[in-house]
């Protein structure tokens, strides 16, 4: 399995981006949770948001709670993290991760499959 993420980049404060998490043509993500986590210079790897495996429920970090959206292309097989009124310290690698969890899945130790991540930077 090979977990892409793409959409990152740099952005102003207030702005927004989309990132998104592509998989292996031959796996599929729909039965799995899906993550995005990030990590800053200098500090631990955090859960931003995360969809259940079974009930699709999302999962927001307290800070990204009403700024971000996780939602799943299965047509596409690809979820994505829309991003928006971005603050400087969203600023981080932004990594997609495949696991299984009916309920909330913001733990990284719920995660098998990692991608390579994506650079988030926040700045004016």
């Amino acid at each position: 399995l090979q977990l892409v993420e793409s959409g990152g980049g740099l952005v102003q404060p207030g702005g927004s981006l989309r990132l998104a998490c592509g998989a292996s043509a031959e796996f599929i993500l729909r039965p799995y949770a899906i993550g995005w986590f990030r990590q800053a210079p200098g500090k631990e790897r955090e859960g931003v948001s995360c969809i259940s495996s079974r009930y699709d429920t999302p999962y927001y970090l307290g800070s990204a709670q009403g700024r971000f959206t996780i939602s799943r292309d299965n047509a596409k097989n690809t979820v994505y993290l829309q991003m928006d009124s971005l603050r400087p310290e969203d600023t981080g690698v932004y990594y997609c991760a495949v696991g299984y969890s009916d309920y909330n899945c913001l733990r990284a130790s719920v995660y098998d499959y990692w991608g390579q991540g994506a650079q988030v930077t926040v700045s004016s």
